[in-house]
């Protein structure tokens, strides 16, 4: 009975070892980044992980679906998420929260269409016409099927800003029945790419990031590029902010300052950003 429990002992021992010695990996617990907000930086935000993980090994970055920009920096109030995405600054009452943000890219604002549009450039003129239902089809006599975001979506606010009466003709386009809507910018660009005649607003780090198979109009004869947006030619842009409850640590602080990073702005200038000096 005595040989039998001390080699008993003895096997435990040995499974002990296994375990400690051959598959550590086993033991080691992963440290988590979880991100989210605004679907328009989403894909970049994806690519931006995957590159972060690879330098950063034992370090898990997750970003979530769209939650919209409010509905980001709600996460990083209550501790869902570590780090929020926003396409508009804090309002005064997210920042009595405690919450800061951080201006990390700005992204042309974009007209874009879907399959089969001949259409290269759109006029302020032409805005206010397809939105009033006045014009209703392409140069080349194909249906224009407008695709617009709800009422108070930042893509609707940066509409409003080309003039007084683009804003006008949003409300009649708002007001009429039938209207396509999409409620994310993913759905939004999915609807580009499905609607025969389509015309959206969507914006150029997300046409990159995502690789969406659409059509990019210059406005007033402006072409929506990086370039233009950083000399000023092209007016129309989405500001991008990084919110979090101060002060950052650990690998949520290590994923902020690896996109400030050479390595981190050379992705963003490549899926569609102008970059900010660090720790603008």
């Amino acid at each position: 009975m005595k040989h039998g429990l001390i080699a008993r002992f003895r096997q435990a021992l040995i499974m002990l070892g296994i375990l400690l010695f051959a598959a550590p990996s086993a033991l080691c617990v992963e440290e988590v980044v979880r991100i989210g907000g605004t679907g328009s930086d989403l894909g970049a935000m994806n690519i931006l992980a995957g590159a972060f993980e690879r330098s950063h090994p034992g370090i898990k970055v997750k970003v979530l679906p769209s939650l919209g920009s409010g509905g980001g920096i709600k996460a990083v109030a209550s501790g869902a998420v570590d780090i929020g995405i926003s396409i508009r600054k804090l309002k005064d009452e997210e920042l009595s929260l405690g919450l800061t943000s951080a201006l990390y890219g700005r992204t042309p604002f974009v007209f874009a269409v879907g399959k089969g549009v001949s259409a290269g450039d759109i006029t302020t003129a032409e805005i206010i016409r397809i939105l009033e239902g006045t014009k209703s089809t392409w140069h080349d006599g194909k249906r224009i099927r407008l695709i617009l975001r709800p009422p108070t979506d930042y893509e609707m606010t940066i509409l409003r800003t080309v003039s007084p009466a683009v804003s006008m003709a949003l409300d009649s386009a708002l007001a009429r029945k039938g209207m396509l809507s999409a409620q994310t910018a993913q759905d939004s660009a999915d609807l580009l790419e499905t609607t025969p005649g389509g015309l959206g607003f969507t914006n150029l780090a997300l046409i990159l990031a995502e690789k969406r198979s659409v059509k990019m109009l210059s406005f007033n004869g402006v072409y929506p590029s990086v370039r233009n947006v950083a000399n000023g030619k092209y007016p129309l842009s989405h500001d991008l902010y990084f919110v979090v409850k101060p002060p950052a640590r650990g690998a949520a602080a290590q994923f902020i300052r690896f996109v400030q990073s050479p390595a981190g702005r050379k992705i963003l200038e490549a899926t569609g950003h102008v970059t900010m000096p660090e720790n603008r």
